[in-house]
């Protein structure tokens, strides 16, 4: 019963709104930029203020990675240092923003070509921490993680990403958390402050030009793109919670461009707004 009482309470004080809230796809990049003052997480704080304040955040994130899907349906996510070799700094941060088990089972609810499962032992991730900490530093909005399903390809996400589109009516700020160009093997530390090699901005070019002109189905078969896309996204985590974003888009909303930077060599932080 306290599980329903706290459903009917969460949607009542979720309207309808007049307007979609807008959509994200985040390049988050080193963890560092979680606590770093710097010009990506200055963009990201930016974007917060420019936007409507949402009534709650759901994160896709590159860094959780199971089979089936999952939703983050604790009160209180832990967040969850998913990383080494970095600063103790790193370490001691605490994100404290509640979570919504109510929220969590609308969600659920709402997708309808899988099961999706309650989780109460995940937390929010350093794909998820790192950027919102910027954007809402006060740490009052609920902030939840869904889950990516590694067995399911690209134009599965997608498609199911159309099913969360209730959420934007009512506030919800969606977000995915990745990057376009993702390949750490090749990374290069003479261009870790900026640079990147002749693929890797070839490839975020196109990557970029299909965005723009909504070539999604091109985008969902990335395999098909040529060599300089598989060496772009030689794994597919940091690539999918993009194709949450474009899943959300409708056929008359703008899209731009921000942080639209190669670093490393062989990683961009290149970001999307929808709305």
């Amino acid at each position: 019963m306290s599980t329903l009482s706290q459903f009917n309470t969460f949607t009542s004080n979720l309207p309808l709104q007049d307007s979609l809230m807008p959509v994200l796809f985040i390049g988050h990049g080193s963890p560092m930029n979680g606590i770093e003052d710097n010009e990506f997480s200055a963009k990201w704080a930016g974007i917060a203020k420019d936007i409507p304040q949402p009534k709650a955040v759901l994160v896709v994130s590159a860094h959780w990675f199971t089979k089936g899907t999952h939703i983050t349906a604790m009160d209180f996510p832990k967040t969850i240092h998913d990383f080494g070799g970095f600063p103790q700094a790193l370490f001691d941060v605490d994100y404290p923003a509640p979570g919504s088990p109510a929220l969590a089972l609308e969600t659920a609810g709402l997708i309808h070509s899988t099961e999706v499962g309650l989780d109460h032992d995940w937390g929010l991730d350093h794909g998820a921490w790192t950027v919102v900490r910027h954007m809402y530093p006060a740490a009052t909005i609920p902030v939840l993680q869904l889950s990516i399903d590694y067995t399911k390809d690209a134009a599965y996400h997608y498609n199911l990403a159309k099913e969360l589109y209730g959420l934007r009516k009512k506030g919800v700020l969606i977000l995915g958390s990745g990057n376009m160009v993702h390949n750490l093997r090749m990374m290069s530390w003479e261009m870790i402050h900026g640079g990147g090699y002749d693929w890797a901005l070839e490839m975020n070019d196109k990557f970029k030009s299909l965005i723009l002109n909504r070539e999604h189905q091109q985008l969902a078969d990335y395999r098909n793109l040529g060599r300089e896309a598989m060496l772009a996204i030689p794994t597919p985590e940091h690539y999918l919670p993009l194709m949450y974003t474009l899943g959300l888009q409708n056929g008359t909303e703008a899209v731009s461009l921000f942080n639209d930077k190669a670093v490393g060599g062989s990683l961009t932080m290149t970001s999307v707004r929808i709305g």
